[in-house]
């Protein structure tokens, strides 16, 4: 279960959590150059998920425009990375949910999360207990 750990009272703006988040997994949907529908909707239930107020729509066209703008991923990790542990990792497993949802990752896609691993301050061992979570998930 996602966490809803965004203030539904604050407008969406150029630098909302919220739209950080949609951004870094945008990204990591499109670094195999394979940005599939099947992706774009599991972006899509995400973020209802935790915010089911916002119109989906407009934001991800606009976490489209602002990731294909963005030439590194601090941008969207930098608010990310003050949340909690609990939410980082929620964060996380969508993100592998994503990338293994073609049932494989690239050199790309691992070394993607090799890099938000340290952004993010999170573990090899988690990371690396996420991703089978999420394989073993798929695989049923």
């Amino acid at each position: 279960m996602i966490f809803k750990f965004f203030d539904k009272q604050k407008p969406l703006s150029k630098d909302s959590d919220l739209l950080n988040v949609a951004c870094l997994m945008i990204h990591a949907a499109r670094i195999d150059e394979n940005y599939t529908e099947k992706e774009r909707e599991i972006i899509k239930k995400t973020l209802t998920k935790l915010d089911d107020n916002e119109d989906m729509d407009k934001l991800m066209l606009e976490a489209e425009k602002k990731e294909a703008d963005s030439n590194h991923i601090q941008d969207f990790t930098k608010n990310i990375k003050a949340m909690d542990k609990k939410n980082k990792i929620e964060v996380i497993k969508n993100i592998w949910s994503i990338i293994l949802s073609d049932g494989t990752s690239d050199v790309y896609e691992e070394n993607l999360m090799r890099r938000l691993a340290g952004l993010l301050y999170i573990d090899s061992k988690t990371m690396g207990e996420i991703k089978l979570n999420i394989k073993t998930k798929l695989k049923q």
